[in-house]
């Protein structure tokens, strides 16, 4: 350990199908209530990181650029808790962590998905923990709340759980990457970070919209939908759903004071193209996270004609085809 100890990790951003929006605990950063995710197999993290002798505090480079510590400190601590636990060298080192996303960052796209997912994997590696997925994705999640999802690959579920340790607040695979084949196109209508951090988004919501009960309230009928959706390969309820569940998490920031909008004109001109694709008979599904880009399930013999009609809508910069993804992973 004298030289540091490293690990390298790879972990695929997500996309809910039935989202989650506000906090059960912030300090825990336990969702109020829980949400089903694909992982995209077009959209990824790398992350290294170092545990180093020597070094005064930790490091966090994104892009090769410095950025804020302290999420990803918060993160190291947990694993540096765990290692003194074992006796570990790695308890007593701060640690170098570098990042790399093959999208656009803060942008919509679930960088900090990936990105603590990533963060969770490489940083138990160098510290020479092993631990189970589950822990895993309970880890992530003290990083960003999908980020606990996106340790697992295909379909995921994220449990709000109700203790008050959230031990019980964690994801599970619904189905693997190759269970049931399908398609995201993601059209890309900024390259820049959104105005409003999703977290402070969350609260706002929460202490202002007249509709966050309602939110609450309906939410587990929603996931169970979506999972009957899923275990009857039933595409169009699965897309009918995402968009209706991405709709009613719209209209929730629409009515927080002040409004949550974090759409733009290309945003609702992709929405509408999707709607002409099914006019047309392509069965195709928008769905939009807290943020202007837009995201469009299609079956995979679908998802070039999908991508077509994106890239012609005005101010849609790029428009990827994604299959699923797999769980996050050790690169070195």
């Amino acid at each position: 350990m004298d030289g540091g100890a490293t690990a390298v990790a790879r972990a695929h951003s997500n996309i809910a199908l039935v989202k989650y929006w506000g906090k059960r605990d912030a300090a825990l950063n336990t969702p109020a209530v829980g949400s089903i995710s694909v992982t995209l197999d077009a959209l990824y993290t790398d992350t290294r990181v170092t545990f180093t002798p020597g070094l005064a505090a930790d490091e966090f480079w994104l892009a090769g650029c410095r950025g804020p510590v302290t999420r990803v400190s918060h993160v190291l601590d947990l694993v540096r808790g765990h290692a003194a636990s074992l006796g570990l060298p790695a308890s007593g080192l701060n640690a170098i962590v570098s990042s790399t996303n093959n999208f656009p960052t803060g942008a919509g796209l679930a960088s900090s998905a990936s990105g603590f997912a990533a963060l969770a994997v490489a940083a138990t590696g160098a510290a020479g923990l092993t631990l189970l997925s589950r822990e895993l994705s309970i880890l992530a999640r003290y990083g960003s709340g999908s980020a606990a999802r996106s340790i697992f690959g295909g379909f995921a579920e994220m449990h709000a759980g109700t203790a008050a340790d959230g031990s019980d607040a964690y994801a599970e695979e619904l189905l693997d990457q190759g269970a049931w084949p399908l398609a995201v196109v993601v059209a890309i209508t900024e390259h820049g970070e959104k105005s409003i951090n999703s977290t402070i988004g969350m609260n706002e919501s929460k202490a202002t919209s007249p509709f966050y009960p309602a939110w609450l309230d309906s939410a587990d009928d929603d996931l169970a939908e979506m999972r009957a959706a899923i275990r009857d390969r039933d595409f169009t309820r699965l897309g009918e759903l995402s968009e209706y569940n991405c709709l009613k998490l719209h209209a929730l920031m629409l009515t927080t004071r002040p409004a949550l909008i974090y759409w733009n004109a290309a945003t609702v001109a992709a929405m509408h193209a999707v709607r002409a694709l099914r006019a047309q008979g392509v069965p195709a599904y928008f769905t939009i996270d807290a943020g202007p880009q837009v995201k469009v399930l299609c079956l995979p013999g679908d998802a070039a004609a999908v991508q077509q009609a994106m890239t012609l809508v005005p101010g849609v910069h790029e428009a990827r085809i994604s299959a699923l993804g797999p769980a996050a992973y050790r690169l070195e």
